[in-house]
């Protein structure tokens, strides 16, 4: 971790004011409670963390359950929120529950704008890059739903001077050998208009041959691409690193020998994306398979080893390509601040029943059913029943993405994995480790989409900053 740093006593005067609002919109929340007392201020905190409390029970019997359960837990998800409406109306609440709300909001956002104020992001180093001479790009038509052909990307890049292999969906590829064959025939650099999957087996190419690699936002979630700050509305903005470029190092996940640019998940997740209706039936498939997964006889669970520290019993558990900034958001619209900082992020799920679902609800990162770790090396097992010499699932974009898991030793227990999305089958232990710096990635100057995430709420930063109290910080 290093050597810390102080700050605090010299921080900006406009985080010293920011911090100072903030505080002063939480003591108004505060005096809004106390002046509302005989009005009904109890009430309002009362009912509105029952509705919160409510909600998230029925999230979890609608979840885990079938049956009665379900229809139960579907019913509380719309009412209790719409019946602590009701009752604030009722009551004549609204306008204190309104006010709460606001001083809430400002709170929250001075903190943030104080805190990054205070301590602004570390910048990722990008470094001045030569014009590629025989670029390489592999396209898969299929991706994003045909954004290939709608955004013109061939003709594009082929104007650019770039060589571009576009892969036939109805023939199965080895989009990695592809890559190896490209590098053999002089390529310069190598890059993918495609799914985080394909992009991740090119990446790997790239790497070991310490060559640029350029991702053109051409898949249907384009994570890597988020993160970079790439433009994922027009992947042909992505091409403008062939003429106007820079370079960024980042880090390159591995899992037992394979690539990963973005997360590798175990457990429920990676149970639902290896059945074949799920390409076609997402939500319908979650479902129907969720209370078997969750609360069924001879459930899986995992076992981990967190940089040699045990994490027992999880029902989820994501590995992560460097940490994601918020483990609350537990979605496709986290986003992770930097790509370079050399650690894994590890997120462990364990959520028994609806107690449980209420408390990790309420409490997010600080509840027991969640574990939010970093680490170098995470290593994952099964406590639960699993497969021996199981066949091996094709992922979504099996033989385009050339993902299609190869078959594992005969008689070696197996668990299925979800690498950057493509459901795999591989044996335990199952390692996940990471290469520093390993990936030289080729991005335009222009990037729409950097941003400064949030920093985490820290009150006690807060107050330093307000008082101008000397503050001691793990540098960045």
């Amino acid at each position: 971790m290093g050597a810390t740093r102080e700050t605090g006593s010299d921080a900006p005067g406009e985080a010293r004011f920011l911090a100072r609002l903030a505080l002063l919109a939480v003591l108004g929340s505060l005096l809004v409670l106390v002046l509302a007392l005989g009005e009904g201020g109890l009430i309002v905190l009362g009912a509105g963390l029952l509705g919160v409390v409510l909600c998230a029970a029925g999230v979890w019997w609608f979840v885990a359950h079938r049956g009665l359960l379900r229809v139960i837990g579907a019913l509380l998800v719309f009412l209790a929120p719409a019946g602590v409406v009701v009752l604030f109306a009722y009551q004549g609440l609204w306008l204190t529950a309104l006010i709460l709300v606001l001083c809430w909001g400002v709170a929250l956002t001075c903190a943030r704008a104080a805190l990054r104020r205070s301590r602004p992001e570390r910048p990722q180093v990008a470094t001045a890059a030569a014009r590629p001479a025989r670029p390489v790009l592999i396209m898969n038509p299929k991706s994003g739903g045909g954004k290939v052909g709608r955004f013109g990307l061939v003709e594009r890049a082929e104007e650019l001077g770039a060589r571009v292999i576009l892969l036939d969906p109805g023939a199965p590829a080895d989009v990695a050998e592809l890559a190896r064959r490209a590098v053999a025939d002089g390529a310069d650099l190598l890059g993918v208009a495609g799914g985080d999957g394909t992009q991740a087996l090119v990446a790997a190419v790239a790497a070991d041959h310490d060559l640029p690699f350029l991702v053109i936002s051409a898949g249907t979630r384009n994570h890597l691409a988020m993160d970079l700050g790439l433009d994922r509305d027009d992947p042909s903005r992505c091409l403008d690193a062939l003429t106007d470029g820079e370079e960024l190092r980042i880090d390159l996940g591995d899992v037992s020998g394979r690539a990963f640019v973005n997360t590798v998940s175990f457990g429920v997740y990676a149970d639902v994306v290896q059945r074949p209706e799920y390409r076609d039936d997402k939500a319908g498939t979650a479902l129907s398979l969720m209370p078997d997964l969750l609360v069924g006889e001879g459930v899986r669970r995992l076992d981990s080893l967190v940089d040699g520290a045990p994490l027992a019993d999880q029902q989820a558990l994501l590995v992560s390509n460097n940490p994601y900034f918020s483990p609350d958001e537990i979605s496709g619209t986290g986003r992770r601040p930097r790509l370079d900082d050399g650690e894994l992020g590890v997120l462990g799920i364990r959520v028994e029943d609806a107690a449980q679902a209420a408390d990790l609800a309420v409490r997010g990162s600080q509840s027991t059913g969640l574990t939010v770790l970093s680490a170098h090396r995470v290593e994952v097992t099964v406590s639960g029943p699993a497969e021996a010499d199981g066949s091996p699932e094709v992922a979504e974009d099996a033989g385009v993405d050339g993902s299609a898991e190869e078959p594992g030793t005969s008689g070696a227990v197996e668990i299925p994995v979800a690498v950057d999305g493509e459901a795999l089958r591989m044996p335990i232990p199952v390692v996940c480790t990471l290469r520093p710096g390993a990936l030289r990635v080729l991005v335009p100057r222009d990037r729409p989409g950097v941003v400064a995430p949030p920093p985490a709420i820290d009150w006690r930063r807060i107050l330093d900053l307000a008082f101008g109290r000397t503050v001691r910080t793990a540098p960045r």
